[in-house]
């Protein structure tokens, strides 16, 4: 299974931006996925996650209220929308699949990973 992450770029401060993350198999629809990103120094951290269906979603705090997941399975596809974005925004941020059909912020439970986008906020 791989993972395409797009959409990525420099965005202003309080700006908008859509992540993409296109999926190469169809039964990735039973499966949970997530955002983690990762800024210069600092570790990966959950963003969000959705579960199977998308009836679930899960967020860190850092992003709730600016930040939406969701998905389409008929194409394979994961979105994230991320308003308000602020310079604490910047990482590479890199989509997963989980090998549960649940919303998860357990990094442990992602087998696998895409290869990450760059996002940029600037004032």
């Amino acid at each position: 299974v791989q993972l395409q992450a797009s959409g990525g770029g420099l965005v202003q401060t309080g700006g908008s931006r859509r992540l993409s993350c296109a999926a190469s198999r169809r039964t990735f629809s039973n499966n949970g996925m997530g955002w983690f990103r990762q800024a210069p120094g600092k570790e990966r951290e959950f963003v969000a996650a959705i579960s199977w269906s998308g009836g679930s979603t899960l967020y860190a705090d850092s992003v709730k209220g600016r930040f939406t997941i969701s998905r389409d399975n008929a194409k394979n596809t994961v979105y994230l929308q991320m308003n308000s974005l602020k310079s604490e925004d910047t990482a590479v941020y890199y989509c997963a699949g989980a090998r549960v059909p649940v919303a998860t912020a357990a990094r442990a439970r992602y087998n696998y990973w895409g290869q990450g986008t760059q996002v940029t906020v600037s004032s």
